[in-house]
């Protein structure tokens, strides 16, 4: 990510260059009739792109919009494709229309003036998002402001197989002593990818006595005192890790995989229902249960971002637009399909809609609302950049 900064400071500010009004609705429909959207995002699960498959199939017969998935192990990809074109002076008919983005990706692109929009509170289904109740207006603590639009809720939580680990882990403490004692069963996907970066982050929020000093940007004055406690937490378990920290899986699905071999007995996911959808996928054993911290775990939105010089900005808005509907939101929701949270406040749809939720069954390994306890803040993007590539430094292997 600071090769995107120092390029971001380089170039001129480019403003989008679509003339399709995201108010005029009816235009946007028309406009989008017929367009192919190029949707950029993480193909490494299975299910989600079974949704994406979905979302797809819907479109197309709602909207005579054509949605294809390309498929990324790492959103930054995308963004260096935008960045290349901008820098060619391609400032239309971009290869990308969408992107599956979050966090330092989001700002990255925020601050270089990459991005479409405003457009996301323009979108009919806006009026149904909790605006009050989930983070769905700053993204890593960055302001959204109307340049990406939410379509799930994710909330760290920790898989267990009871049958070999009974009882919650109640701190990141626990779970090193826990790993300690059960040398080899615990591991977490190898950075960068976003599930092994995602379990530092929680990691530093949940030994620090004080996370807040996380939604302020990491400068060279506070870095190394404020990260002092992860590494120092890390150097000691990592040599606990399956094998012994001198490899990892490289994403989340191929560390389920490692539970349901029997090699591990906790994973980590950012998913509350995963669980259950990989038990009714016959993917997990049904002795697998989750669990959150006790001073909570981070949680975010997931978001989709419009390139300024896409081609087919008002096909993407129409996606856009369809990912936050109910008809979307609830199947996401149900744990044999996705199982993320949604993005709507539920009380304020329509009767109809608001049964479909009411009645969905979250499933046995699924954490109620209540049960998923305090949601932490993401911190401010510039700390990921820089655990992740000391992260690399430190303990860093091929994949």
């Amino acid at each position: 990510m600071k090769q995107f900064a120092l390029m971001a400071a380089l170039l001129a500010p480019v403003s989008a260059l679509a003339d399709v009004d995201p108010a005029d609705w009816d235009a946007v429909l028309t406009e989008a009739e017929g367009q192919t959207v190029y949707w950029n995002a993480w193909g490494g699960s299975t299910t989600t792109n079974d949704f994406i498959a979905w979302v797809g199939d819907r479109v197309a017969e709602d909207y005579g919009v054509t949605l294809e998935h390309v498929k990324l192990t790492d959103t930054a990809d995308a963004v260096t494709r935008v960045l290349a074109e901008k820098q060619a002076g391609e400032n239309e008919d971009g290869a990308i229309d969408m992107i599956w983005i979050n966090g330092a990706n989001f700002a990255a692109m925020k601050d270089a003036d990459l991005l479409f929009g405003p457009y996301a509170e323009q979108l009919p289904n806006w009026a149904f998002v909790d605006v009050d109740g989930k983070t769905v207006q700053t993204d890593f603590t960055v302001p959204v402001e109307g340049y990406e639009s939410p379509w799930a809720m994710a909330q760290v939580v920790f898989i267990q197989d009871t049958a070999d680990l009974a009882e919650p882990l109640g701190d990141m403490n626990a779970i090193l002593e826990w790993s300690a004692a059960n040398p080899g069963r615990f591991t977490y996907p190898q950075p960068p990818d976003f599930l092994g970066t995602t379990f530092l982050k929680q990691a530093l929020v949940d030994l620090l006595d004080d996370p807040s000093v996380l939604a302020e940007p990491a400068t060279d004055d506070n870095y190394a005192e404020v990260t002092a406690p992860l590494w120092a937490f890390l150097d000691e378990l990592t040599p606990t890790l399956w094998r012994s920290g001198r490899a990892y899986p490289a994403t989340g699905p191929a560390q389920l995989q490692l539970i349901a071999d029997g090699e591990v007995d906790l994973a980590v996911s950012f998913s509350p229902g995963e669980a259950t959808a990989a038990i009714a996928n016959n993917q997990l054993p049904d002795t697998v249960r989750t669990f959150v911290l006790d001073k909570g775990t981070i949680g975010n939105a997931s978001f989709v971002a419009i390139p300024y010089n896409s081609s087919s900005a008002a096909g993407a808005m129409v996606v856009a637009n369809f990912l936050m509907s109910p008809e979307a939101q609830v199947r996401a929701q149900d744990p044999e399909v996705l199982g993320y949270g949604t993005v709507l406040d539920v009380d304020a749809l329509p009767a109809e809609d608001r049964e479909a939720f009411d009645v969905l069954e979250l499933g046995i390994a699924t954490l109620s609302p209540a049960e998923l306890g305090t949601v932490q803040a993401e911190p401010h993007p510039s700390w990921m950049t820089r655990i992740g590539d000391d992260w690399m430094e430190r303990y860093g292997v091929a994949r």
